[in-house]
């Protein structure tokens, strides 16, 4: 038996040919830790520079008041608060809520039975009044408590 190097086959010269491929794990690594530096650095930064507020005796600023409900009932008659109006009488009454507080956010609740013209009327009377915040009220599908205003905040049209 000699005694000689034994090659396992012709194949193995591959072996001491250069690596083509890029190796991306240190690169997924490296790109890991950067993510996870600037989650944690990231609210850090958005505290702004730190300063001393003076103290002061002024009232803290008023929270926005509960809007107030238009409600038109299953006949058309408006009413605000359990008070029922007219169409003429309600302008009025509108006109004074506006002086008071233009900026009152009014909300406009009618009845299911009641036509749409009719909602869209007391809606125009709201505007002519002077406001600019009017919004719709609908029961949510489950039927007890209504939902948040149907339409946006904005100008009666």
């Amino acid at each position: 038996m000699a005694m000689g190097s034994i090659r396992a086959s012709d194949d193995d010269d591959l072996d001491d040919a250069p690596m083509s491929d890029i190796n991306v794990t240190p690169m997924v690594d490296v790109m890991l830790v950067l993510l996870i530096i600037f989650m944690v650095a990231a609210p850090l930064m958005t505290t702004g520079v730190p300063v001393q507020l003076p103290k002061t005796a002024a009232p803290k600023v008023a929270q926005s008041k509960k809007p107030q409900e238009v409600t038109v009932d299953k006949d058309g008659n408006p009413s605000i608060a359990k008070e029922v109006f007219t169409m003429d009488s309600i302008v009025p009454r509108l006109r004074e809520m506006a002086a008071a507080d233009k900026d009152q956010v009014i909300l406009v609740r009618g009845d299911r039975d009641v036509p749409y013209g009719k909602v869209m009327e007391v809606m125009g009377l709201v505007g002519q009044a002077g406001f600019t915040k009017v919004s719709l009220i609908a029961q949510s599908p489950g039927g007890a408590a209504p939902a948040a205003p149907a339409a946006p905040a904005g100008t009666a049209r």
